[in-house]
């Protein structure tokens, strides 16, 4: 079987199942004073490699300060198997501290759900304690810890999780 790849050696297919994906309307997505709104859909993109995502913006759901901001990627390519999965979160740095990134990543379970996305993939930095923390606290279980390639040259050790959610709930 021939495989098709691009200038980069990626597979020039794996963003293409993407092409006809319709974003769905996420449910309002509110836990006490964390309330995440949705700021943007990107579709894929297959110039660059991209699968389509949402990215949503962390508010006070009483202020409306932002607080940071979380990604969900719908599907993954073999880079983001690796490095980055389908969550990415940052929380502002006078917002740390209060478990926002996990409740931010429970808040996506249902539309997580709804995509059908199974299991659920999540890197990060293993020197980065919280964010292991909170990775850990969502039930995730450690699969594998590589040194990555996250540009031409550079290389990092990444944790990669898989979480596996419930049906039906």
């Amino acid at each position: 079987m021939r495989e098709d790849r691009d200038e980069n050696g990626r597979l020039a297919n794996e963003v293409e199942q993407f092409k006809n994906f319709q974003f769905i309307t996420p449910k309002k997505m509110v836990d006490d004073d964390l309330t995440l709104k949705l700021e943007e859909t990107c579709p894929y993109n297959p110039e660059k490699g991209y699968v389509p995502d949402y990215k949503f913006a962390m508010v006070h759901t009483y202020t409306r300060s932002p607080m940071g901001k979380i990604m969900l990627r719908v599907g993954l390519t073999s880079k983001l198997q690796t490095f980055g999965g389908h969550i990415g979160y940052e929380v502002d740095e006078p917002y740390r501290g209060h478990h926002y990134a996990t409740r931010s990543c429970r808040l996506l379970f249902p539309l997580i759900q709804e995509l059908g996305i199974q299991p659920v993939v999540i890197t990060c930095a293993p020197d980065n304690i919280a964010s292991v923390k909170t990775i850990e606290s969502l039930g995730s279980l450690l699969t594998a810890t590589k040194e990555v390639e996250i540009e031409p040259g550079v290389f990092r050790l990444t944790n990669i999780y898989h979480l596996y959610l419930e049906q039906g709930k």
